[in-house]
């Protein structure tokens, strides 16, 4: 049974970074994408990047040179590094994975079979 779940979530102030993780268990030897979201609305979740089974990182243009996504293979775990965060990302962070051999991933939650619970992020002073 393939589980997520996120971690590194908590209250920061203005201009911090943080590390957000995934931890993987589930998968033997299949190659998978794993994708970052965040809550937009009550159904919507916003696609922050990925990181394909090559190991390419993609983001959208918002967070491109912001965020990085990283994995450790041997931890099974994929990293989201946030720099210099505003209030404006306060949200509930979502790491979410599907099956894929492919140098390539989606952008919509649809394309993804395996959510974690999120992990809430506050930035505030």
């Amino acid at each position: 049974q393939v589980q997520l779940v996120e971690s590194g979530g908590g209250l920061v102030q203005p201009g911090v970074s943080l590390r957000l993780s995934c931890t993987i268990s589930g998968f033997t030897s299949e190659a998978y994408v794993i994708g970052w979201f965040r809550q937009a609305s009550e159904r919507e979740r916003d696609w922050l990047g990925c990181l394909t089974s090559a190991n390419t990182a993609k983001y959208t243009g918002s967070v491109q040179g912001r965020f990085t996504i990283s994995r450790d293979q041997a931890e099974n775990t994929v990293y989201l590094d946030m720099a210099d965060l505003q209030p404006g990302d306060t949200n509930i962070y979502y790491c979410a994975a599907v099956r894929s051999p492919y140098d390539a991933c989606g952008r919509y939650r649809q394309w993804y079979d395996y959510w974690g619970p999120g992990t809430q992020v506050t930035v505030s002073s």
